[in-house]
Parts: C-alpha cells; sequence; structure tokens
C-alpha cells in the first residue's frame, strides 16, 4: 500500500506595499515582486509573456512582462512599491514607466548594479 502525498493548501499572501526587482540582463529582463521582507510573490519575464530569441532583450518585451508582474502584483493586494534595478539592459526605464502606467504607486527606485572598483581583470574584446 502506498501512502498518498498530501496537498499542502496555496496560501495568499495579502500585503499593501511590496518590492519589485528588475533584474536587466543584454539578453533578458526578469521582473520579481516579492513583499516587503523579501519573500517572492511573483514574478515575470519576456520569455513567459511570449517572445522568443532575440525579441526577448528588447525594451518592449520588458515593458510587457512588468505589466503581467504588476498585474500579477495587484492580485496579491500591492498598491506601493519600492523598485530595485540591477543590470545593463535596455528595459530597465521601460520597465519602471509600465508599472507607474499600470497604477502602482512607485515610492522608490535603487539602481543597484554592482560596479567593478578596477578588481578582476575583464575579458578580451570580442572579434565580429
Amino acid at each position: 500500500m502506498q501512502k498518498k502525498a498530501k496537498k499542502r493548501k496555496k496560501v495568499m499572501r495579502k500585503t499593501s506595499s511590496g518590492k519589485i526587482f528588475v533584474h536587466a540582463t543584454f539578453n533578458n529582463t526578469i521582473v520579481t515582486v516579492a513583499d516587503m521582507d523579501g519573500k517572492p510573490l511573483c514574478w515575470s519575464s519576456p520569455g513567459t509573456v511570449g517572445f522568443k530569441g532575440s525579441r526577448k532583450s528588447t525594451p518592449f518585451a520588458a515593458n510587457i512582462a512588468a505589466k503581467d508582474a504588476a498585474k500579477k502584483a495587484k492580485v496579491h493586494g500591492i498598491k506601493d512599491v519600492e523598485i530595485f534595478l540591477r543590470g545593463p539592459g535596455g528595459g530597465k526605464e521601460s520597465v519602471v514607466r509600465s508599472i507607474r502606467s499600470e497604477g502602482l504607486n512607485v515610492r522608490t527606485i535603487i539602481d543597484t548594479t554592482p560596479t567593478p572598483h578596477n578588481g578582476c581583470r575583464p575579458k578580451k574584446r570580442r572579434r565580429i
């Protein structure tokens, strides 16, 4: 006789304020919505919205992914957000604009992009 695994009930956390983390690389943009403790509630990226290949790296794709993440955040009751931007990607500014247009109140915008203080030796120059 096999034991049946108990299904855990999915708990919906309701909070009025949260944090949005934007990881923008040259190839993709990942938008994560978390509560004030930093526990993720939902996320979105251009790949989950339906973009493939080089179209994922465009600001337009980042814009649509941010709108999708903002809609998911509203389900959790989030109204006020702090935005943390990270990375050199082109979708950072469009993400902030789309979050504002979606109706979320942006309290602060913080850019936490890591910058080297002449630490490691850079890679060789790319030859195309």
